[in-house]
């Protein structure tokens, strides 16, 4: 009986890890996302994690549709992005099945940042001088 306890319990064991690994580590997508950055934040209660959205590009009627929700884990891409905000950004995902408390809110993880348009200096708003 101790023997099939010790079996079942082993059993279990590697199909929780397995369950874990596939559920939070196995990536399911890589790809690019493109469009206005609307958001970008540092947030969360136990865990600080840069969250942000990005209004896609094309069709604009219903926002909400067509906003891609994405958290980052490398502090020098947040940097990078917290500098843009409101600007045409191309960057690079990778999707999870879901998501950590450590890693971001999102199941997209945003690793690198392809392009940014519109960063020659220039602004709509003018400086008070």
């Amino acid at each position: 009986m101790r023997k099939f306890i010790w079996s079942a319990s082993a059993v279990l064991l590697v199909l929780l890890v397995i369950f874990c690994y596939w559920r939070f580590y196995f990536v399911l997508a890589t790809g690019t996302q493109a469009g206005t950055l609307n958001i970008f934040q540092k947030k969360g209660i136990l865990f600080k994690t840069y969250e942000g959205k990005i209004i896609l590009s094309g069709f604009k009627a219903n926002v909400q549709s067509n906003e891609f929700s994405f958290s980052v884990t490398n502090e020098t891409v947040a940097e990078q992005l917290l500098k843009v905000s409101g600007r045409e950004v191309n960057v690079h995902y990778i999707q999870y099945f879901g998501s950590l408390p450590w890693r971001g809110m999102q199941k997209y993880i945003v690793d690198s940042i392809y392009e940014v348009r519109g960063v020659s200096g220039e602004s709509i708003i003018k400086p008070r001088q």
